[in-house]
């Protein structure tokens, strides 16, 4: 063991010594003790570094997995065209459509309802009367006896119809048009004493009220409005004009945002691998990573390789790998689009199960994921972290204590030491008076040697 000694030189030239480093010296091996404490709470925090990326990187391909396993996600997801889009538009195909073909003929289109009043030369005349439309009377009053007035009563009168004013070149009109279309939008017009001044004001019928008709997969169907919704499940289509030649719809699933799905998951399982990879080797100054050879890291990779394997076969889907999922030697994924787009096509139907259903793939790899994040209380990173910051708070408590009680003796020390210094700087002056007093005891001088 190793001694500290204190360097003052001459006890009698009154230099003293050097207190401060003096201290340091004496405290120099307790403060030792604490270097490991903070050398393993540094290795500790590097590693809560790499498990917290870890962690996120985890949650992500969580989060790609739910996309491909959610029932509403883009499994569900649907298009669709039309082979004739001046006969029929597609509007939508809700995630209740189903893939197929679906021929449709358009009979004819659904009308709205309308009426029109006379014409009367001066749109600021007086009117007067009442019509009745739809069973609800408007009389004519103060504040709607004219044309403009009037529309304005009947539309805050609200009996299913929107009134306007038209003016050409043969004078101004109420017009009425049915806010119904189809045959159950039609408008009736009764008990019309309208006039203007003398003259009757009459009403004449547009378009009549009617359905479209038209047959979907040879079935007859009949529309209130050329939006067409409960034709073929799942799917909305505008019609535009009648026609005798067949239009084919055609539902299909959606495959690219399947395969984007797809390409999500792989770029996310890819980035742990790559993370647990990463930590297999020495930096670039030779020293291992932090979490070099982890149980954890060892766990987790192990896991989620078995992961790749696991969960019931869905039909003609068993593996993966018929997926266009390949493993490279790294440990990491690529994907075939081109392979999985045929796998698609050919089986969606058992790719679905083998993602959704009850113990396939999907659900599996779902389980063994749950277990091996930050989600508490059985997370593996999670309990690692745990861990970790248990250990952390034990050594920042004990370089807590071990400071006080290096600051508690530093403070002695250097009250202790500082009294002694002055006691050796006040030598030099007692042995002066020491001398002093001896010359004039025995009548020698000091000085001269007599």
């Amino acid at each position: 063991m190793s001694t500290v000694g204190i360097n003052f030189g001459s006890a009698t030239s009154g230099a003293g010594f050097d207190v401060t480093s003096t201290v340091t010296s004496i405290l120099a091996p307790q403060q030792a003790i604490e270097t490991p404490w903070k050398t393993q709470l540094t290795a500790l925090q590097a590693q809560d570094t790499v498990f917290t990326q870890l962690g996120t990187d985890l949650s992500t391909l969580t989060t790609s997995l739910q996309t491909l396993t959610d029932l509403n996600g883009p499994f569900s997801e649907k298009q669709g065209s039309s082979s004739n889009t001046d006969v029929l538009s597609l509007t939508s195909a809700s995630t209740a459509a189903v893939a197929g073909s679906h021929t449709v003929v358009v009979n004819s289109l659904a009308t709205t309802a309308s009426e029109y009043s006379a014409s009367i030369t001066n749109a600021s005349d007086t009117l007067t009367g009442s019509v009745t439309i739809n069973n609800t009377t408007i009389t004519v009053g103060s504040t709607s006896n004219t044309l403009a007035t009037l529309a304005t009563a009947i539309n805050t009168a609200a009996v299913g119809v929107t009134a306007s004013v038209i003016t050409d070149a043969n004078g101004s009109r109420l017009s009425l048009v049915s806010n119904t279309s189809g045959v159950t939008g039609a408008i009736t017009i009764t008990n019309n004493s309208l006039a203007d001044g003398s003259t009757a004001i009459g009403f004449t019928s547009g378009p009549a009220a009617a359905n479209a008709s038209l047959t979907v997969d040879g079935e007859p169907y009949s529309s209130a409005s050329n939006t067409v919704t409960g034709a073929i499940p799942g799917v909305t289509f505008q019609l535009l004009s009648s026609s005798a030649s067949p239009v084919q719809i055609v539902v299909t699933n959606d495959n690219t945002d399947i395969e984007s799905a797809f390409q999500s998951f792989v770029t996310a399982y890819n980035a742990v691998i790559n993370d647990i990879n990463g930590q297999e080797k020495n930096d670039s100054s030779g020293n291992p990573e932090p979490l070099f050879g982890s149980p954890t890291l060892i766990s987790i990779q192990t896991q989620l390789q078995e992961a790749l394997f696991g969960g019931a076969a869905s039909g003609s889907i068993n593996s993966v790998y018929q997926l266009g999922i390949s493993a490279n030697t790294d440990g990491t994924l690529t994907l075939d689009t081109s392979t999985l787009d045929t796998a698609l096509n050919s089986s969606f139907s058992d790719i679905e199960g083998f993602l959704q259903t009850t113990g396939s793939f999907g659900q599996n790899f779902s389980t063994i994921l749950n277990n091996l994040g930050t989600q508490a209380p059985y997370g593996a990173v999670y309990l690692a972290q745990q861990q970790n910051s248990s250990e952390e708070s034990a050594l920042n408590t004990d370089i807590t204590n071990e400071n006080a009680a290096i600051a508690a003796e530093q403070t002695s020390l250097t009250t202790e030491l500082n009294t002694a210094n002055q006691e050796l700087q006040a030598i030099p002056e007692q042995l002066n008076e020491v001398n002093e007093i001896y010359s004039a005891v025995s009548g020698y001088n000091q000085n001269t040697g007599q």
